[in-house]
């Protein structure tokens, strides 16, 4: 695939990137070296390559997922200048 000067000035246009007409021609070389490295990367042979999920080993503890409040509610409110049964109060603003 290759990038000319209009398709370069409609993907400025399109990141809404100034882009003088001295830097179209750069920038359509430099994006062609950019697709021609993608193009080559699609010529890797991955058949025996298993997918990862990361790139770490995902050997982490897996606590259960339970809803819990948390049990830290004094804590949490406990610079609030006013509170409720554990909830913030802020002053009405709809009527």
């Amino acid at each position: 695939m290759s990038v000319d000067a209009q398709t370069v000035r409609r993907i400025a246009h399109l990141a809404r990137i100034a882009v003088s007409e001295a830097d179209v021609a750069p920038l359509q070389g430099e994006l062609n070296a950019i697709l021609a490295f993608v193009e080559q990367l699609g010529t890797v042979d991955v058949a025996d390559v298993e997918p990862m999920t990361s790139v770490t080993p995902m050997a982490m503890k897996k606590r259960h997922d339970v809803v819990t409040d948390g049990g830290r509610a004094e804590e949490v409110v406990a610079n609030a200048p006013e509170t409720e049964d554990h909830f913030f109060l802020v002053p009405k603003v709809v009527e």
